[in-house]
Formats: structure tokens, C-alpha cells, sequence
């Protein structure tokens, strides 16, 4: 299957490097607004075509999957654009930002008899697939809880770019949320209703990375946000997520807690280790060796099963009703924090089928 990718930005890198090594998978052109970006990227990753437009890459009959790393605010319209035009399409995290858009883009693609992949794929990854291991063995008794932390100082201390992270449909939960809820559906199962605090620090940051150095953001989103989560099998959890803390503490990127012990799950937007795991009445953590694949920054995993998926005519992993889940549940935390009340979710998911310890064939 031949693919195509819109969007040449800084995320696009590490896909292009993966796909090229990825067997039984072609990368046949990129375009960009910026078609400087879009030259660059091919000739650094040896991409044989460059489209001068988006109608240019959609109207190549050949392409029959587009990979959408655009920037959030434009991921709906250029879904629904590569939908429109026949064609699979995975979009970078989160699916849409807004929830209408995303529950339009699901109707249709089932319309349209085509498929929604949605990253983050890092679920798939060595560390929380060993961790899922751990959770189906049994090794935790019955989870009853878990807690996740993202917390930082905001994306204008580094990222070239990063006014779009405080426009509405970013910040803290819209940017690094999918990873966490993700990887807690994946490890919990789908979610039932949520609530949620949130707060501003500030109405407009300060550039402090080049090449905009001394810029002024204006802040149209929440930048600290407390969610609450009920889990339809009982379980609660918390995840926290901020651009508003200035100092780095000692927490755990997520914890799951069971009747009969405790994993300390690795950052999940990393696909590696380390897995930690600690049985009552133990006073240290155990390290767990990895069980699965996919170690190392390996992006585009979600794309590699969902080609295998479509040969084989089963549901892919990194699906859109997963996607639009987490994004209804990151919709939710902020309704109910505007709102005070609980959210009760509409777009339900399944748990995705864990992944065979030898990894993913096409």
C-alpha cells in the first residue's frame, strides 16, 4: 500500500525515518504549505515525489493512505478532505479539536466504507504492552485505581513555534492527554464519565525559544486541569496536566494500583521502559523486563497495524473510535470544569487487542 503524508513539520521526521524502515510499506510523496519543508524532508529521507498541493496528493489514485501531521486546529478539515477523496487516513494526536468535528469524521469514514487510524500509537510500544502483559496475567490482582501527572513549565521555553498550544483546542490536556488516556484505556478499558478543575496562570506567555524570541501568546485555554475518571469496569482514576508548573517534582508518570500490587507505567508518550512493579509488604521496586517490540521511538507503529489490519480485514489497534473516546473524555474535563458537574460519555470504544510479543507483520 502506498502512502502519502501532509504535513512537514517537526513530527514528520521520525515517521519518515520509521516508514522507510518498516517492510511492506511505501512512502510515495509529502506536501507541506511550506514546500520548502516539504523538498527538505524528501531529500533527506529519500521520498521520490513532492506534491506542490493537498489536491495534488489526494488526486494521486496510487495513494490509497494519507498520514495528516498538520497542526490540531486543521486536523478535521484535511481528515475530511483526504476522506472525501477516497483514501484511508491516521492523523496525528488529538483526532479533531472539537468533539463534533470528530464524531463527523468517524460518520464518515463508516459512510465511505474507509478506515480512522489516530495517534498516539506509543501504547503499542515494549513498555505499556508489558505492562498490559502484566495487568492480563494478573500480576496486580484486580486494578482498582490509577493516577497520571504531566506536568511542565508550557511549550514556549522551547518549541520553535508554540502559539497554537494555547489557542482553544490546546493546552495541556489537548496536547499531551491522549498519551496518558490513551495508554489508560488501553490498560483499564474505556471510560464511563469524567469531571474536572481547571485554571489559567496567565493571559498571554512570553516566547523564549528562537526563532520568536520575545513574542507575546495570548492564552485562550485552560493551562491546568485535574481530571476525574470513572472506568465502566469500577475503576477511578486522576490525571493531572499542566504548562503551569515551573518546578520539576518528584511524581510518577502513571500509576496503576491493584488488590495485589502496584505498576509504575513508563511515560507514555515514550515506547520504551522502564516497568516498575511492587507487591505489598515490599519496600523497593522490582524492574520488569520487557516483554514486547518496539523500544525505541518507534512512531508510525499505528500506521504499520493498521496496513497489516486492512489485509487482514480486522479492526487496527490505534482505531477512530478509540481516538474520538479520548477525545470526548479530554472534551469532557473541560464541560465539567466550565460547568461543575459530571460528564457522562456517548462515544464509547473497545479495549484494543494487546499486541503479539513479536511485534506486527504486514
Amino acid at each position: 500500500m502506498k502512502i502519502g503524508i501532509i504535513g512537514c513539520g517537526n513530527i514528520s521526521g521520525i515517521y519518515l525515518e520509521n516508514l522507510g524502515n518498516f517492510a511492506g510499506v511505501e512512502v510515495k510523496g509529502i506536501t507541506d504549505l511550506d514546500l520548502s519543508k516539504s523538498k527538505k524532508q524528501a531529500d533527506k529521507y529519500d521520498v521520490p515525489h513532492v506534491y506542490q498541493s493537498v489536491e495534488e496528493l489526494l488526486g494521486d489514485q496510487e495513494i490509497e493512505l494519507v498520514i495528516n501531521l498538520t497542526i490540531p486546529k486543521v486536523h478535521a478539515n484535511v481528515c475530511r478532505q483526504i476522506l472525501e477523496s477516497g483514501k484511508h487516513v491516521y492523523v496525528e494526536k488529538p483526532l479533531a479539536s472539537d468533539l463534533i468535528d470528530g464524531e463527523g469524521l468517524l460518520a464518515l469514514a463508516n459512510e465511505k466504507g474507509l478506515r480512522i487510524g489516530g495517534a498516539p500509537d506509543t501504547f503499542l510500544g515494549a513498555g505499556i504492552q508489558t505492562c498490559r502483559k502484566l495487568i492480563d496475567d494478573g500480576a496486580i490482582g484486580r486494578p482498582l485505581s490509577v493516577i497520571g501527572f504531566m506536568m511542565g513549565g508550557g511549550h514556549e521555553n522551547w518549541h520553535p513555534d508554540p502559539a497554537f498550544f494555547y489557542e482553544r483546542g490546546g493546552g495541556p490536556m489537548y496536547d499531551m492527554g491522549p498519551y496518558y488516556l490513551t495508554a489508560f484505556v488501553n490498560l483499564l478499558g474505556p471510560i464511563r464519565r469524567v469531571t474536572g478543575s481547571a485554571s489559567m496562570a496567565f493571559t498571554e506567555r512570553t516566547i523564549k525559544s528562537e526563532p520568536k524570541y520575545g513574542q507575546k501568546i495570548p492564552v485562550e485555554t485552560p493551562t491546568f486541569l485535574t481530571g476525574t475518571i470513572d472506568f465502566e469496569n469500577g475503576a477511578v482514576g486522576t490525571l493531572i496536566t499542566s504548562f503551569d508548573t515551573f518546578t520539576k517534582a518528584d511524581y510518577p508518570n502513571i500509576e496503576i494500583y491493584g488488590t495485589e500490587g502496584t505498576i509504575r507505567v513508563p511515560d507514555p508518550n515514550t515506547f520504551g521502559g522502564p516497568v516498575l512493579l511492587r507487591k505489598p509488604g515490599e519496600s523497593e521496586w522490582s524492574t520488569v523486563d520487557l516483554t514486547h517490540k518496539y523500544e525505541g521511538n518507534s512512531r508510525g507503529i499505528g500506521v504499520l497495524d493498521m496496513l497489516s489490519s486492512i489485509k487482514s480485514n480486522k479492526e487496527h489497534r490505534a482505531n477512530g473510535k478509540l481516538a474520538l473516546h479520548v477525545l470526548e473524555a479530554m472534551h469532557g474535563f473541560h464541560v465539567a470544569a466550565e460547568e461543575g458537574k459530571h460528564y457522562e460519555l456517548n462515544n464509547r470504544c473497545d479495549v484494543p487487542e494487546s499486541l503479539p510479543i513479536s511485534g506486527i507483520q504486514v
